[in-house]
């Protein structure tokens, strides 16, 4: 069940919290064109979503927690702590993950302009093939329903 076990719930609110981050992140960057909106907001979105093994200590002697969570959360601790052989390697998983995450922000920019201008032929083909119906109707503009 979801709600007796701790770890589901907690991975559920982070993925809930971080969608709510990226979502407003990309409507705060309203003011910047669509290419750096995307490769920011992925970018960030590679960094809070590429997960990472950690190992605690316990407090008896030889005893560990490991586990799954992000990243950028291990490699925080792991900067706290001062533990420079945990660091590096999630650090360098959190560049990466930023890296993937910015390519996919690029991709998504190049599939979109790529769709839209496509789009954009289609209409002026149609529009070309156009002429001879919009004729009979005037200039083209909206025309008044007339009774009678």
């Amino acid at each position: 069940m979801l709600m007796s076990d701790s770890m589901p719930l907690l991975w559920l609110v982070y993925v809930v919290l971080s969608l709510v981050v990226l979502l407003t992140g990309y409507l705060g960057l309203g003011f910047l064109p669509r290419l750096p909106r995307l490769v920011i907001t992925w970018a960030v979105a590679g960094v809070m979503w590429t997960p990472s093994h950690f190992r605690l200590p316990l407090l008896e002697e030889g005893e560990f927690y490991s586990g799954f969570a992000p990243a950028v959360m291990v490699a925080a601790v792991a900067f706290l702590e001062q533990n420079r052989e945990t660091f590096l390697p999630v650090a360098l998983l959190v560049i990466v993950g930023a890296g993937v995450g910015a390519l996919l922000g690029l991709l998504l920019w190049w599939r979109g302009r790529h769709r839209r201008t496509h789009d954009r032929d289609d209409v002026v083909d149609m529009d070309d093939e156009a002429p001879a119906a919009s004729g009979r109707r005037g200039s083209g503009e909206r025309q008044e329903p007339v009774i009678g």
